[in-house]
Protein backbone atom coordinates (compact mmCIF):
# COMPACT_ATOMS: atom_id res chain seq x y z
CA UNK A 1 0.00 0.00 0.00
CA UNK A 2 0.80 3.63 -1.16
CA UNK A 3 -0.60 6.71 0.17
CA UNK A 4 0.48 10.09 -0.65
CA UNK A 5 -1.76 13.84 -0.82
CA UNK A 6 1.20 15.32 -2.36
CA UNK A 7 1.62 15.46 -6.50
CA UNK A 8 3.08 12.44 -7.80
CA UNK A 9 6.63 12.60 -9.83
CA UNK A 10 6.56 13.18 -13.68
CA UNK A 11 5.46 10.62 -15.17
CA UNK A 12 3.91 7.99 -12.59
CA UNK A 13 0.24 7.28 -13.66
CA UNK A 14 -1.68 9.82 -10.60
CA UNK A 15 -5.74 9.72 -11.66
CA UNK A 16 -7.75 7.99 -13.97
CA UNK A 17 -11.70 8.82 -14.80
CA UNK A 18 -14.62 7.69 -17.21
CA UNK A 19 -17.12 9.68 -18.46
CA UNK A 20 -19.86 7.62 -18.59
CA UNK A 21 -23.88 7.87 -20.27
CA UNK A 22 -25.32 7.28 -16.46
CA UNK A 23 -23.60 8.18 -13.05
CA UNK A 24 -26.22 6.31 -10.89
CA UNK A 25 -25.62 3.29 -12.73
CA UNK A 26 -21.91 3.56 -12.88
CA UNK A 27 -21.94 4.06 -8.91
CA UNK A 28 -24.23 1.07 -8.60
CA UNK A 29 -21.74 -1.03 -10.42
CA UNK A 30 -18.26 0.20 -8.55
CA UNK A 31 -19.83 0.91 -5.57
CA UNK A 32 -20.41 -2.71 -4.38
CA UNK A 33 -17.73 -4.08 -6.51
CA UNK A 34 -14.67 -2.38 -5.18
CA UNK A 35 -16.42 -1.11 -2.33
CA UNK A 36 -16.39 2.92 -3.39
CA UNK A 37 -17.73 5.74 -1.71
CA UNK A 38 -18.61 8.88 -3.63
CA UNK A 39 -19.08 12.45 -3.29
CA UNK A 40 -20.46 14.36 -6.51
CA UNK A 41 -19.05 17.85 -7.15
CA UNK A 42 -22.06 20.92 -8.31
CA UNK A 43 -23.06 22.13 -11.62
CA UNK A 44 -19.50 24.01 -11.22
CA UNK A 45 -17.70 20.73 -12.10
CA UNK A 46 -20.71 19.15 -14.10
CA UNK A 47 -21.12 16.90 -10.96
CA UNK A 48 -18.41 15.02 -11.16
CA UNK A 49 -17.76 12.36 -9.06
CA UNK A 50 -15.50 11.20 -6.84
CA UNK A 51 -14.74 7.85 -5.07
CA UNK A 52 -12.90 6.99 -2.14
CA UNK A 53 -11.69 4.29 -0.09
CA UNK A 54 -11.24 4.83 3.37
CA UNK A 55 -11.64 8.29 2.72
CA UNK A 56 -8.94 8.21 0.58
CA UNK A 57 -9.31 9.71 -3.06
CA UNK A 58 -8.84 7.23 -5.57
CA UNK A 59 -10.64 8.07 -9.39
CA UNK A 60 -13.54 9.99 -10.73
CA UNK A 61 -16.55 9.76 -12.75
CA UNK A 62 -18.70 12.17 -14.71
CA UNK A 63 -20.97 12.31 -17.34
CA UNK A 64 -20.90 14.16 -20.70
CA UNK A 65 -20.91 18.09 -20.44
CA UNK A 66 -22.70 19.49 -23.62
CA UNK A 67 -23.77 19.05 -26.91
CA UNK A 68 -21.85 17.27 -28.74
CA UNK A 69 -21.44 12.97 -29.30
CA UNK A 70 -19.10 11.54 -26.31
CA UNK A 71 -16.97 8.59 -27.35
CA UNK A 72 -17.76 5.12 -25.91
CA UNK A 73 -16.96 4.91 -22.16
CA UNK A 74 -13.06 4.31 -21.47
CA UNK A 75 -11.16 4.53 -18.26
CA UNK A 76 -8.91 7.51 -19.11
CA UNK A 77 -5.11 7.24 -17.16
CA UNK A 78 -3.39 10.23 -16.48
CA UNK A 79 0.45 10.46 -16.21
CA UNK A 80 1.71 13.40 -13.88
CA UNK A 81 3.58 15.95 -15.53
CA UNK A 82 5.33 18.98 -13.14
CA UNK A 83 5.20 20.84 -16.83
CA UNK A 84 2.27 20.12 -18.53
CA UNK A 85 3.07 22.67 -21.38
CA UNK A 86 7.09 20.96 -22.04
CA UNK A 87 5.36 17.64 -21.81
CA UNK A 88 2.57 17.99 -24.50
CA UNK A 89 5.15 19.87 -26.69
CA UNK A 90 7.35 16.75 -25.60
CA UNK A 91 4.20 14.39 -26.79
CA UNK A 92 4.13 16.30 -30.48
CA UNK A 93 7.90 16.24 -30.93
CA UNK A 94 7.60 12.21 -30.42
CA UNK A 95 4.74 11.65 -32.72
CA UNK A 96 2.40 12.23 -30.53
CA UNK A 97 -0.79 14.68 -30.71
CA UNK A 98 -3.27 16.43 -28.68
CA UNK A 99 -6.73 15.87 -28.64
CA UNK A 100 -8.16 17.80 -25.63
CA UNK A 101 -6.29 21.46 -25.60
CA UNK A 102 -4.23 21.60 -22.47
CA UNK A 103 -6.68 23.76 -19.85
CA UNK A 104 -6.71 24.65 -16.29
CA UNK A 105 -9.27 23.03 -14.13
CA UNK A 106 -10.56 25.81 -11.48
CA UNK A 107 -7.39 25.24 -8.46
CA UNK A 108 -7.76 21.79 -8.99
CA UNK A 109 -4.72 22.01 -11.41
CA UNK A 110 -4.23 21.53 -15.29
CA UNK A 111 -5.20 18.72 -17.97
CA UNK A 112 -4.23 17.48 -21.23
CA UNK A 113 -5.44 14.52 -23.40
CA UNK A 114 -3.51 13.01 -26.16
CA UNK A 115 -2.90 9.92 -28.25
CA UNK A 116 0.29 7.99 -28.31
CA UNK A 117 1.87 7.16 -32.26
CA UNK A 118 -0.11 3.66 -32.04
CA UNK A 119 -3.81 4.96 -31.09
CA UNK A 120 -3.58 4.91 -27.69
CA UNK A 121 -5.68 7.73 -25.56
CA UNK A 122 -4.27 9.22 -21.95
CA UNK A 123 -4.17 12.05 -19.79
CA UNK A 124 -1.72 14.31 -18.44
CA UNK A 125 -2.19 15.89 -15.13
CA UNK A 126 0.10 18.85 -13.48
CA UNK A 127 -1.20 19.40 -10.15
CA UNK A 128 -2.31 22.61 -8.09
CA UNK A 129 -4.88 21.22 -5.10
CA UNK A 130 -5.68 18.11 -6.58
CA UNK A 131 -2.81 15.75 -6.19
CA UNK A 132 -4.47 12.95 -8.00
CA UNK A 133 -4.91 9.28 -6.30
CA UNK A 134 -4.49 9.06 -2.49
CA UNK A 135 -3.73 5.83 -2.32
CA UNK A 136 -3.00 2.71 -4.43
CA UNK A 137 -2.01 -0.90 -4.22
CA UNK A 138 -4.95 -1.54 -1.69
CA UNK A 139 -8.21 -3.25 -2.54
CA UNK A 140 -10.64 -0.78 -4.49
CA UNK A 141 -7.66 1.45 -5.76
CA UNK A 142 -5.33 1.20 -8.91
CA UNK A 143 -2.48 -1.59 -8.56
CA UNK A 144 -1.21 -0.78 -12.18
CA UNK A 145 -1.52 0.42 -15.27
CA UNK A 146 -0.56 -0.33 -18.89
CA UNK A 147 -0.43 0.33 -22.62
CA UNK A 148 -1.56 -2.36 -25.01
CA UNK A 149 -0.63 -2.16 -28.77
CA UNK A 150 0.00 -3.64 -32.33
CA UNK A 151 3.18 -1.87 -32.33
CA UNK A 152 4.85 -2.21 -29.03
CA UNK A 153 8.20 -0.86 -30.02
CA UNK A 154 7.08 2.46 -31.51
CA UNK A 155 4.92 2.69 -28.00
CA UNK A 156 7.72 2.14 -25.75
CA UNK A 157 9.58 4.54 -27.52
CA UNK A 158 7.27 6.83 -27.23
CA UNK A 159 6.58 6.84 -23.65
CA UNK A 160 10.53 6.88 -22.87
CA UNK A 161 10.94 9.60 -24.93
CA UNK A 162 8.23 11.82 -23.46
CA UNK A 163 8.53 10.99 -19.53
CA UNK A 164 12.38 9.87 -19.61
CA UNK A 165 11.66 6.05 -18.24
CA UNK A 166 13.94 3.57 -17.52
CA UNK A 167 13.05 0.33 -19.91
CA UNK A 168 13.48 -3.15 -18.88
CA UNK A 169 12.18 -5.89 -21.69
CA UNK A 170 10.19 -8.65 -19.99
CA UNK A 171 9.23 -10.11 -23.57
CA UNK A 172 9.13 -14.40 -23.54
CA UNK A 173 8.52 -16.48 -26.81
CA UNK A 174 4.22 -15.27 -27.04
CA UNK A 175 4.87 -12.64 -24.80
CA UNK A 176 5.50 -9.28 -25.77
CA UNK A 177 5.84 -6.56 -22.77
CA UNK A 178 8.54 -4.33 -21.07
CA UNK A 179 8.24 -2.33 -17.89
CA UNK A 180 8.96 1.92 -17.52
CA UNK A 181 10.39 2.72 -14.91
CA UNK A 182 11.23 6.19 -12.73
CA UNK A 183 14.29 5.95 -10.47
CA UNK A 184 14.21 2.13 -10.04
CA UNK A 185 10.20 2.01 -8.97
CA UNK A 186 7.81 0.73 -11.78
CA UNK A 187 5.62 3.16 -13.06
CA UNK A 188 3.79 1.52 -15.85
CA UNK A 189 3.86 -1.35 -18.27
CA UNK A 190 3.70 -1.10 -22.33
CA UNK A 191 2.45 -4.70 -24.31
CA UNK A 192 2.36 -6.09 -27.32
CA UNK A 193 -1.08 -7.76 -28.78
CA UNK A 194 -0.49 -11.04 -30.44
CA UNK A 195 -2.10 -12.18 -33.52
CA UNK A 196 -4.94 -13.84 -31.61
CA UNK A 197 -5.72 -10.95 -30.69
CA UNK A 198 -6.77 -9.51 -34.04
CA UNK A 199 -7.45 -6.12 -36.02
CA UNK A 200 -10.07 -5.37 -33.80
CA UNK A 201 -8.00 -4.56 -30.74
CA UNK A 202 -7.46 -1.26 -30.58
CA UNK A 203 -4.29 0.50 -28.81
CA UNK A 204 -5.72 1.02 -25.09
CA UNK A 205 -4.64 1.70 -21.60
CA UNK A 206 -6.30 -0.21 -19.09
CA UNK A 207 -6.11 0.31 -15.43
CA UNK A 208 -6.13 -2.69 -12.55
CA UNK A 209 -8.23 -2.38 -9.50
CA UNK A 210 -6.65 -4.22 -6.43
CA UNK A 211 -9.09 -6.73 -4.89
CA UNK A 212 -9.16 -9.44 -2.18
CA UNK A 213 -10.50 -12.47 -4.14
CA UNK A 214 -9.85 -12.17 -7.64
CA UNK A 215 -12.64 -14.90 -8.21
CA UNK A 216 -15.15 -13.85 -6.27
CA UNK A 217 -14.35 -10.43 -7.76
CA UNK A 218 -14.97 -11.50 -11.67
CA UNK A 219 -18.62 -12.96 -9.99
CA UNK A 220 -19.42 -10.00 -8.51
CA UNK A 221 -18.62 -8.06 -12.04
CA UNK A 222 -21.33 -10.51 -14.11
CA UNK A 223 -24.26 -9.61 -10.66
CA UNK A 224 -23.54 -6.08 -11.33
CA UNK A 225 -24.49 -6.34 -15.00
CA UNK A 226 -20.84 -6.72 -16.02
CA UNK A 227 -19.10 -8.73 -18.35
CA UNK A 228 -16.34 -11.39 -17.61
CA UNK A 229 -13.82 -10.56 -20.58
CA UNK A 230 -10.84 -13.07 -19.67
CA UNK A 231 -11.52 -15.46 -16.88
CA UNK A 232 -9.52 -15.11 -13.75
CA UNK A 233 -6.04 -16.72 -14.18
CA UNK A 234 -2.59 -16.57 -12.13
CA UNK A 235 0.26 -14.33 -13.54
CA UNK A 236 3.47 -13.92 -11.60
CA UNK A 237 2.14 -10.46 -10.09
CA UNK A 238 -0.88 -12.47 -8.71
CA UNK A 239 -4.42 -13.16 -9.98
CA UNK A 240 -6.47 -11.28 -12.60
CA UNK A 241 -8.63 -11.04 -14.58
CA UNK A 242 -10.06 -9.09 -17.46
CA UNK A 243 -13.87 -7.01 -16.98
CA UNK A 244 -16.44 -5.25 -18.67
CA UNK A 245 -18.61 -2.64 -16.97
CA UNK A 246 -22.15 -1.74 -17.90
CA UNK A 247 -21.39 0.69 -20.68
CA UNK A 248 -18.56 -1.79 -22.31
CA UNK A 249 -15.67 -0.07 -20.62
CA UNK A 250 -12.97 -2.02 -19.73
CA UNK A 251 -10.42 -3.25 -16.99
CA UNK A 252 -8.91 -5.43 -15.02
CA UNK A 253 -9.08 -7.17 -11.48
CA UNK A 254 -5.87 -8.27 -9.65
CA UNK A 255 -6.02 -10.10 -5.99
CA UNK A 256 -3.28 -12.38 -4.30
CA UNK A 257 -2.13 -15.48 -6.33
CA UNK A 258 -5.03 -18.50 -5.31
CA UNK A 259 -3.52 -20.61 -2.36
CA UNK A 260 -2.72 -24.00 -4.97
Amino acid sequence: MTTRREAWPPGTPAWADITVPDLAVARAFYGPLLGWEFEVGGPEVGYYAQAFVDGRRVVGLGEPMGDDPAPPPAWCVYLATDDLAATVAAVAEAGGKEIVPAMPIMDFGSMAIAVDPTGAVFGVWEAASHTGWDVVDEPGSTVWCEVMSHDQPTAVAFYQEVFGYDVEDLSAPGFTYASLSLDGHPAAGVGGYGAQAGTAAQAAWTIYFAVTDTDASAAHVAELGGTVVSPPSDTPFGRMTIVSGPFGEVFALMGPASAS
